[in-house]
């Protein structure tokens, strides 16, 4: 498999409460950007990975990563949007036309599943797209107005969406074009194939997969992260 990884680290990460943006505080002193890209460089013998940063976060964070950058083979650096698919499409347009495989990752996921996203690579293959994703582990409640219950959803058909997701080139250029057309921001990146009514097929993935996004998450990462650096 070619790949193209586009690797997502523009958000600001406000709900961490952090002095510096998410991508770039340290779990056993490795920043999040860097623990991710150095996963993403196991996926596969032949890819290219992009890195898209917000543009104020360049002199001031990713300057002093380059050497970690590269060593884990991230040879381009593309200024972010305003929103995650602007961040996703100008990583994409700098990336390897030829290569079939396009894949999305969160930078405030360190943790996936190196086998799972092998597998999603394959699925999206034949069938053009595919996500990490696990069942929904509780009971799930439809809440009207912040307060009142109006129903319990149906738990068996709810599975909660992780990164890496995988997308072929040509439907990913396909559904963003959808997606431009009928004025749709995704809030995942598959969500603009289900949208434009193209198959999309989910990988069981792996609750160590967090997105780290709470104090409560930092904690879990640093355990998760010394469990990682002891088998390595």
């Amino acid at each position: 498999m070619r790949l193209s990884i586009l690797l997502l680290a523009s958000g600001r990460g406000t709900r961490l409460g952090a002095p510096i943006p998410k991508a770039f505080v340290r779990v056993r002193g490795v920043p999040l950007v860097v623990r991710s890209a150095q996963r993403l460089a196991q996926l596969a013998d032949d890819f290219e990975t992009i890195l898209a940063v917000h543009p104020d976060d360049r002199v001031t964070h990713v300057a002093a990563l380059l050497e970690a950058l590269e060593a884990a083979q991230v040879r381009t650096i593309v200024d972010g949007g305003d929103t995650r698919q602007e961040s996703m499409r100008h990583a994409l347009q700098v990336s390897d036309p030829s290569r079939e495989l396009v894949v999305i990752h969160d930078a405030a996921r360190p943790f996936f599943p190196l086998a799972a996203a092998r597998t999603a690579c394959a699925r999206a293959q034949v069938i053009g797209a595919a996500l990490l994703a696990i069942p929904a582990p509780d009971t799930l409640k439809h809440v009207e107005d912040g307060t009142r219950v109006a129903g319990t959803i149906d738990r068996t058909k709810v599975w909660l969406a992780q990164t890496p997701q995988v997308i072929r080139r040509d439907v990913l250029l396909k559904a963003l074009a959808h997606a431009e057309a009928t004025g749709f921001e995704g809030t995942d990146d598959v969500s603009l194939c289900e949208r434009a009514r193209l198959p999309v097929e989910v990988v069981l993935g792996d609750r160590r997969n967090l997105k780290i996004t709470s104090r409560e998450d930092l904690a879990l990462a640093e355990a998760l992260a010394a469990q990682d650096d002891d088998d390595a």
